[in-house]
């Protein structure tokens, strides 16, 4: 129903549809009452559609940057690559959601993939299903999800870089690192993490947010991790880099930001003469060494993995390294025991 009113400027009019109100101020009459007429039909055509023939893709990804992705532990960056998609010249994010086809989906996919790797576009398209998901479960705009029918690409071989023992001697060297020194610098501060991150695998977000009242005598409590909160058992080395760091930072083991301590490594990784490995690589290196100790299921629960297909990775014993574990000591005292 459209309403016009005198106003001291002129006509207001104004109109309300289906719980849709709209009203703007004309110099004349006959303008108010063309642009009610107008608005009117337009509404109401409006609210005959379906949710997904009102909204488009773009509008999914803006609502849930807006009003989920910021509550997210990883907020900044899932709004910097939503942004990045919102951009995109071969995503419809103009198309209404109703005339979108996996087709669209599968078009944008090969234009990205000879752009970058299939891992960044297995991300992306992660990043778009939940989106949509949300759209489809939440806000009810959409019946189906497109990307139901949309093949993955390939994964990426996983990233197998293990840190050798000259270059782990060279970046400490580089970082000017000493076993008996004090630690008076921000380089020997990231020796000690590279380190830690050597004898327990811990990321470099996880090292960067230790701490000290979650260090225990053996153990210590990862409150905010990649995936949940887990335990990371210490071993008596291990304790013994931590303590290097005493009196350095009064709340933080360590009072990095992972942005320093990145970009810190890569500074002197190259003064060392080095390259060809990151920082996350310790943790690459860590799984390797500790598989050679530990079995699946205890590497599994230090490394916070669900599944051990992940350790599997790392898992590789020879027949004669199972048959030394079979003839063990503690294992032939256990089977005796046991009869």
């Amino acid at each position: 129903m459209a309403s016009i009113y005198k106003t001291k400027s002129g006509y207001r009019a104004q109109v309300a549809v289906m719980g849709s109100r709209e009203s703007k101020v004309f110099p004349t009459k006959r303008e108010a009452e063309a642009w009610a007429a107008q608005r009117e039909t337009f509404l109401r055509g409006e609210a005959k559609k379906s949710p997904a023939e009102r909204h488009t893709l773009g509008e999914v990804l803006e609502k849930y940057s807006e009003e989920i992705a910021s509550g997210m532990r990883g907020a900044r960056w899932a709004q910097i690559r939503l942004a990045k998609l919102l951009r995109d010249p071969n995503l419809p994010c103009q198309k209404f959601l109703s005339d979108i086809q996996p087709e669209d989906f599968i078009a944008w996919r090969d234009s990205r993939l000879r752009q970058v790797s299939s891992g960044s576009v297995l991300r992306e398209l992660g990043l778009l299903n939940t989106s949509i998901e949300w759209a489809r479960k939440e806000l009810r705009w959409i019946t189906k999800n497109p990307l139901n029918d949309v093949s993955r690409p390939k994964p990426p071989k996983h990233r197998e870089v293990i840190i050798s023992p000259f270059q782990i001697r060279r970046m400490l060297v580089s970082l000017g690192y000493s076993p008996t020194g004090k630690i008076l610098e921000v380089r020997q501060v990231v020796a000690v993490c590279f380190l830690l991150a050597l004898r327990t695998g811990m990321r470099a977000g996880e090292l960067c947010g230790l701490p000290w009242d979650q260090v225990r005598k053996d153990t210590c409590m990862l409150p905010v991790t990649k995936t949940n909160a887990r335990e990371v058992s210490l071993s008596i080395k291990a304790l013994r880099i931590i303590n290097k760091m005493r009196g350095w930072d009064e709340r933080f083991v360590f009072g990095l930001k992972t942005s320093t301590l990145d970009a810190m490594f890569r500074k002197y990784r190259e003064r060392a003469g080095l390259d060809g490995f990151v920082f996350h690589d310790s943790r690459h290196t860590a799984a390797t060494m500790l598989a050679r100790k530990l079995d699946i299921l205890d590497l599994c629960k230090m490394f916070g993995w669900t599944d051990p297909k992940m350790a599997m990775i790392y898992y590789n014993p020879t027949a004669s390294d199972i048959a030394r574990r079979i003839n063990s000591p503690s294992l032939v005292s256990k089977q005796h025991q046991s009869r």
